[in-house]
């Protein structure tokens, strides 16, 4: 303790972060690198395999309801007009954009928009090269998983005959190459987690699941940190695991880092917890806010209190699904075929759209933009310079998720954790020598959630959550502090005009009997996309060895870790180290 409290902060991560695996997964992106790096490697959470059968969809994904309803129509007009009158742009009914008229497209300011070149904002995606030129290119994967399925599959069709030469389609591929693979070549990609839950349906088993983001996970390891399987005994692990995941979910995945990547040992943090850490902050009401969901909860003193958690169904995903609708009905999108279910291409290209024009502002937001359609009968994209018009629109969608109809992209059902036993009946009851141990604690005491009261999701905006999550941190003091130390983490954070626009409505939201006239976001330290992988960093070199991890070799005999439920009782000193972790 006294050699922590003196030594440079960069010797311990010499020290420390070298070997220590930060992973960080979500919906639609995994984060993995090294503790000691600054960013991670950010990847699309995919995997495409080869199909051997004919009549398979290109896509396996869990869509229960891909047609809006009626009244979901009807609320997401309604919702429309609500974020319109308050950005002071036409209504639906006052804007000829989504009538016959032209004659708002005349009395646009020509002024603003921007000349379409290709430039960040415009990048355009190239088809992947889905076969295997040169048998000891990296693309080919020595896995067991390749080596099953060659065995399981055969060489008849390994190969396609082009010209006079044969060439072997590539087994597996992964990250965005897996995203820009035409649906004419014999794929099938597969997303292991939707709506922050493992992506088990009766199309996509819990044994696919995992062994997906096995796969997913050790590519990274390979090709991008070049930890090779030898070498992972050297090597320790901090899972970041969002809040929405339940206890069975947090155990299969570290059963996929402690018995199928082969770390040494493996600790597990969660990414509210993390992100204070990630800021050098000690309490605060972290508001995380990725691609297919968002959270709230309040973190005291860097202890989680559960009761503070929300759980929202959207994310920024459902923001470009949004912009696409206006953009369609307001006749400003190109006569193309865009379809972010079958085409994971077309998402990648709404979300760049989103990323570059997409703000909270008032008035009038257009710009000239070129859209790019992809079809798989062409080798090459075909660009098309349209207007956009009303980009300050879709984000307002986070305050009115009535806008962005998530039900197209539902949560996985949970028969799954019915059908299995009961992960959190797992106690202690055995002697333990030594003591120290949790008894009679269940094993996940530091995870709030309960198969017969799962985390439920709320179809509330925003400020709602927030406000509520906070009111909901008891004291009066407390309640203040948080109102005042509000944290936007996740990709969604970066969006232009979301902060003061957060102060705003939550403001606004706070009953007027509540004793509060002060709302504030607290600026970023760094990037809100990787502030909870930074933060699980940080808390896995200042905690390294502690009894809060867990040993490989006690997983795979126990199943189990013996510790106490106590990991932040000295979250002060903890605190310290994160905020002069920061500033050096």
């Amino acid at each position: 303790m006294d050699y922590l409290k003196s030594v440079v902060p960069s010797q311990i991560v010499s020290e420390r972060g070298s070997n220590l695996v930060v992973i960080n997964p979500g919906s639609a992106n995994v984060r993995i690198g090294l503790a000691k790096q600054e960013t991670p490697f950010n990847v699309p959470h995919c995997i495409a395999r080869r199909n051997t059968q004919t009549g398979k969809p290109n896509v396996i994904d869990q869509m229960l309801n891909t047609q809006v309803t009626t009244n979901q129509h009807v609320e997401r007009e309604r919702a429309y007009n609500t974020a319109a009158s308050l950005l002071k742009i036409p209504l639906l009914d006052e804007s000829s954009s989504f009538g016959s008229s032209s004659s708002r497209k005349v009395a646009r300011t020509i002024g603003y928009n921007q000349p379409c070149t290709t430039t960040k904002k415009d990048t355009v995606f190239t088809w992947t090269n889905v076969y295997e030129d040169d048998p000891s290119s990296p693309a080919t994967s020595d896995t067991s998983a390749d080596k099953a399925e060659a065995s399981e599959t055969g060489a008849a069709t390994d190969f396609k005959v082009t010209g006079e030469s044969k060439r072997k389609y590539r087994e597996m591929i992964f990250g965005e190459e897996a995203l820009k693979i035409s649906s004419k070549e014999p794929y099938c990609l597969h997303r292991p987690i939707r709506r922050g839950h493992f992506n088990v349906s009766p199309h996509y088993s819990a044994q696919q699941v995992c062994e997906d983001m096995a796969a997913i996970w050790d590519w990274v390891l390979l090709d991008k940190l070049n930890i090779v399987h030898s070498e992972r005994n050297k090597y320790s692990a901090v899972l970041v695991v969002p809040e929405t995941f339940d206890s069975r979910e947090i155990k299969e995945m570290l059963t996929i880092v402690l018995r199928d990547l082969r770390f040494n040992s493996a600790v597990v943090h969660q990414e509210g917890l993390s992100a204070i850490f990630g800021n050098g902050l000690s309490t605060a009401c972290i508001v995380n806010m990725g691609a297919q969901t968002s959270t709230v909860v309040c973190i005291e003193d860097g202890v989680s209190l559960p009761n503070t958690e929300k759980i929202l169904p959207f994310g920024g995903e459902d923001i470009c699904r949004c912009l696409l609708w206006i953009q369609s009905n307001s006749h400003n999108w190109p006569k193309i075929h865009t379809d972010v279910l079958a085409k994971p291409v077309d998402l990648l290209m709404l979300n760049q759209i989103k990323e570059s024009y997409c703000e909270i502002k008032e008035g009038d937001l257009e710009t000239v933009a070129t859209v790019h359609s992809y079809e798989d009968d062409g080798m090459f994209s075909v660009p098309h310079k349209t207007n956009l018009t009303a980009l300050n629109v879709p984000p307002m969608g986070l305050f009115y998720p009535n806008l962005l109809v998530p039900e197209v992209f539902p949560q996985p059902p949970r028969t799954w954790f019915h059908d299995h036993e009961n992960m959190l009946e797992e106690t202690w009851n055995m002697d333990y020598a030594g003591g120290g141990g949790n008894m009679g604690l269940p094993v996940w005491d530091s995870f709030a959630a309960s198969p017969f009261k799962p985390k439920k999701e709320e179809k509330i905006g925003l400020a709602e959550a927030i406000t509520s999550s906070i009111l909901s941190a008891g004291r009066i003091e407390l309640q203040r502090k948080l109102f005042s130390s509000i944290q936007l983490v996740g990709g969604v954070g970066l969006t232009k005009g979301l902060v003061s626009a957060v102060e705003e409505r939550v403001l606004h939201a706070i009953p007027p009997t509540e004793a509060i006239d002060t709302v504030e976001v607290l600026q970023s330290r760094m990037d809100p996309t990787f502030i909870s992988w930074k933060g699980g960093a940080i808390l896995g070199i200042l905690d390294f060895g502690r009894e809060a991890w867990i040993n490989r070799k006690e997983w795979m005999q126990n199943g189990i870790h013996v510790g106490s439920g106590r990991k932040y009782r000295d979250s002060y000193y903890l605190q310290a180290q994160a905020m002069c972790f920061i500033s050096s």
